[in-house]
């Protein structure tokens, strides 16, 4: 793959002045000008064929971030064989987007790159630099938007599908008095809608991208002096929920009318759970969790007569399973180690648990039965590291991560869980299937 043009184009935004190399601090700022100024273009983009050019089903594509050494891997998800592999930027997000019909992957860096990649003809399309610290991406469901979360500088940045900028949003409150991290941006499909958390400010955002949606009023409708009564446009405006605390993280329920986060106490410090209906925009409950929640990487199932849903924990090794109904704690499973994932797929039965953070057991992946909440099986690689689980489209085979230098993805079995195959490769961080947007069924891409 030839990276001259995209170098070229960072090469110039660094002799421009644009970018303060090393840490950013809070206050650097990365504006909209710098934002333009950065985008590159492939000039043929417009013109490549709409068709792989390789042979194998394209939605049923792996594709593998092989931080080792700035990689990507392309794999058959029905061979199991790497169709192709490129060069990324350094620093390259675990997560990705994919387009409604699987041919263009949205690719994040820590440092606030965005790259669109065209998986049918290999090759990068466009890129633009969101910010200088960019939390994570979200992809509309049609496909349309993408948004940037950044810490540094304090913004969420809204791009079309082809890196064009449409605006720059500052995290902040209403007054613009208490700016933010954007702790997360999550698509919600069903509500035409990006869902927002904040870090430092205890308010829940939505945007939405639906030209019909309904006017935004903020502030007290009743009183007109201050035109706080007035009437902003629905589509692509704010619409706040007010919380007590912030939010570090969330997960939908199925019906997408629930957020659930962890909450942050003033001194940044994790204290339990909240739920936040979206649809009258308060929090309606709240539960103790213990240690350090993950709500991020929650997943949700049917299970014993009612929708659970199961959280890890990046302190305790502990799954925390919570009917989602009474919005109580029914079951903690003990792990060998505290766990940064739970992945799971709607055809399975089992929902596989990582223990990544732990020091002593993060060779481990401990498979639960969702249907008894009970650990059914463990796989390990022996002081090796297990980082992350995908799956393939049909969820007959789950794929871990190895996350080694001279690590693999490997191929198992989902249901009698026997290693099949495994391929070599250099640290890889994370696997994701194209065939469709993870559901809250299956685990979020935190």
């Amino acid at each position: 793959m030839k990276r001259v043009p995209f170098l070229l184009a960072f090469m110039g935004v660094l002799s421009a002045g644009a970018v303060t190399l090393g840490p950013p601090g809070p206050t650097q700022q990365w504006g909209e000008a710098s934002i333009r100024f950065s985008r590159f273009e492939k000039p043929e983009a417009a013109a490549l064929p709409p068709k792989p050019r390789w042979q194998a089903d394209p939605m049923n594509l792996v594709v593998v971030v092989e931080a080792g050494d700035h990689h990507v891997s392309l794999v058959d998800g029905d061979r199991f064989e790497v169709i192709h592999r490129f060069a990324s930027r350094n620093a390259l997000h675990g997560e990705m987007r994919f387009t409604p019909d699987g041919r263009f992957v949205y690719f994040g860096t820590h440092d606030g790159w965005v790259t669109k990649y065209d998986l049918w003809n290999l090759t990068p399309v466009a890129e633009v630099r969101a910010g200088l610290d960019m939390r994570n991406l979200a992809l509309s469901g049609d496909g349309h938007w993408i948004m940037a979360a950044n810490y540094v500088p304090r913004t969420l940045v809204l791009f079309d599908a082809d890196l064009n900028l449409v605006r720059s949003y500052p995290a902040a409150t209403l007054d613009g008095k208490t700016a933010s991290r954007v702790a997360a941006v999550y698509d919600a499909t069903p509500r035409h809608s990006f869902i927002v958390a904040m870090k430092d400010i205890p308010e829940l955002w939505e945007i939405s991208y639906d030209p019909k949606a309904e006017p935004i009023f903020d502030g007290l409708v009743h009183d007109y002096r201050m035109g706080e009564g007035l009437a902003k446009p629905g589509f692509l405006g704010v619409r706040r929920t007010l919380l007590d605390e912030p939010l570090e993280d969330f997960f939908f329920d199925q019906s997408y009318r629930h957020a659930v986060g962890t909450t942050i106490n003033q001194g940044g410090k994790p204290v339990g759970a909240q739920v936040v209906n979206l649809d009258v925009r308060r929090r309606i409950a709240d539960f103790p969790l213990p240690g350090i929640p993950h709500l991020g990487t929650g997943v949700a199932f049917v299970s014993k007569g009612t929708v659970a849903l199961a959280s890890s924990n990046l302190q305790d090794g502990a799954l925390t399973v919570v009917d989602m109904k009474t919005w109580k704690v029914v079951k903690t499973i003990s792990t060998p180690g505290p766990g940064f994932f739970i992945r799971s797929h709607e055809n399975s039965a089992y929902a596989w648990v990582g223990s990544m953070p732990s020091p002593i057991a993060r060779d481990a992946i401990t498979i639960i039965d969702k249907r008894t909440l009970e650990v059914r099986a463990q796989v390990r690689e022996p002081g090796r590291i297990l980082s992350h689980i995908g799956f393939t489209r049909d969820g007959r085979y789950a794929l871990a991560s190895m996350c080694e230098m001279d690590g693999a993805l490997i191929v198992y079995d989902a249901r009698t869980f026997k290693e099949l195959k495994r391929l070599p490769m250099s640290k890889p961080i994370s696997n994701y299937n194209v065939r469709m947007k993870l559901s809250p069924s299956e685990g979020t891409t935190r």
